[in-house]
């Protein structure tokens, strides 16, 4: 593998070409990542090497500098290879660009600025608490779900900034104020306790940090609609990006499961075919459909970012139907893939539940990411208002 260290900016068609070389050591890597419950050596370093991890991180604090769009395509080839490697890595690129666009200047080039650049994980939600001192806060917390920190520099903890008795401080508008610091990653105490049936190889630990002072500049306002760079990418918040990630991951478990379905009906037969179930009409009418339904979402997906990307380069601001129809997809496309590797489970007979199988394990984790906070159904009754007063205007959407 050609070594790309160096920072080039490449066009959308070399990152893909970047994906496809990663995608290739991931499939070798597969069964080992689910055994070891996270991605390993080989697959990280093809990661560093085609600088993939920090491909939403400005080329100024030495990263590519792609759109979201771009980044999307990345995550869903190396989705397809393998669920687990796809959802970790989404983790770390995604809050890695958020690290780089929300962080104070010196805190950003803390991170970024040296020729092996930060990677992060963790939560940065709110779940720690922390005291304002002078030149930053004193934070302990406990946090669950350390999607790809097993190789990880530097770890997010979102907290909750309290007085001296640990009651929340609220701002102007009466919330909580919320923080997220990302802190180096030996000063954190993992947990481990990965023990799941689905999304195996993501390396989702607990994690905690008890009293342990966290400057200024690696803190940024958990919830502010204001980043410090000043790239069109992150007009699309805090939340735009970081939930965003969750479609590609889930389009590329669904075609995998599609790929491994159409190999496994060529070849099995079934009492009661006459030949090969592939050949029959029922599985040919299910697959027809499936694979409707699949282009279908990934179309809308790739259709609607595209939309608010443009509206964003062209230096707006999202609209609430924007961010309605981007929370519509993100959420709608966990329950297509959810179908899809269903349709391809009930016809795959023992290849759904041996193990290892490419085909079980995109059974299980497109049911286990439809579990996770962020794609609950509520977002898609949240979304539907705005998606409805166009109807009501009588606009086309």
């Amino acid at each position: 593998m050609t070594s790309v260290l160096a920072n080039e900016t490449g066009t959308r068609q070399d990152h893909l070409d970047r994906a496809r070389r990663v995608a290739e050591v991931v499939e070798a890597e597969a069964d080992a990542i689910e055994e070891q419950a996270t991605i390993t050596k080989p697959v990280y370093d093809a990661l560093v090497e085609e600088r993939l991890f920090w491909m939403l991180v400005p080329e100024e604090l030495n990263g590519e500098g792609l759109s979201l769009v771009e980044s999307f395509e990345v995550i869903e080839e190396l989705s397809r290879a393998d669920g687990s490697t796809g959802w970790a890595f989404m983790a770390n690129s995604l809050s890695t660009s958020l690290a780089a666009g929300y962080l104070p200047a010196q805190g950003a080039q803390d991170l970024f600025g040296q020729d092996l650049p930060g990677i992060t994980a963790g939560m940065i939600l709110p779940t720690g608490g922390g005291k304002k001192v002078d030149g930053g806060y004193v934070v302990t917390g406990k946090y669950q779900f350390a999607s790809g920190s097993a190789h990880a520099s530097w770890i997010g903890a979102g907290f909750v900034v309290t007085d001296d008795e640990g009651n929340p401080k609220t701002s102007p508008d009466g919330q909580p104020m919320c923080r997220t610091a990302f802190v180096p990653r030996d000063q954190v105490e993992f947990r481990g306790n990965w023990d799941v049936w689905g999304l195996v190889g993501t390396g989702s630990y607990d994690y905690g940090i008890t009293e342990l002072f966290i400057p200024d500049e690696h803190v940024f306002d958990t919830f502010s609609t204001t980043p410090e760079r000043q790239e069109p990418v992150y007009r699309f918040g805090l939340l735009g990006i970081g939930v965003g990630g969750h479609a590609p991951v889930a389009l590329g478990i669904a075609r995998r499961a599609l790929d491994e379905i159409v190999k496994i009906a060529t070849v099995k037969a079934r009492v009661g075919y006459p030949t090969v179930i592939g050949d029959s009409e029922l599985f040919k009418l299910e697959f027809a459909k499936t694979e409707a339904l699949y282009r279908g979402a990934r179309a809308y997906v790739y259709e609607v970012h595209r939309e608010a990307e443009d509206w964003i380069n062209a230096g707006n601001d999202l609209t609430e139907t924007h961010s309605a129809r981007l929370r519509q997809s993100i959420t709608w496309v966990q329950e297509v893939a959810a179908t899809v590797t269903g349709f391809a489970h009930r016809w795959g007979g023992s290849q759904s539940f041996r193990n290892p199988t490419a085909l079980g394990r995109a059974t299980r984790d497109a049911a286990v990411a439809t579990q996770h906070l962020l794609v609950d159904p509520m977002t898609m009754v949240d979304a539907a208002a705005p998606i409805m007063a166009e109807y009501g205007e009588g606009r086309q959407s």
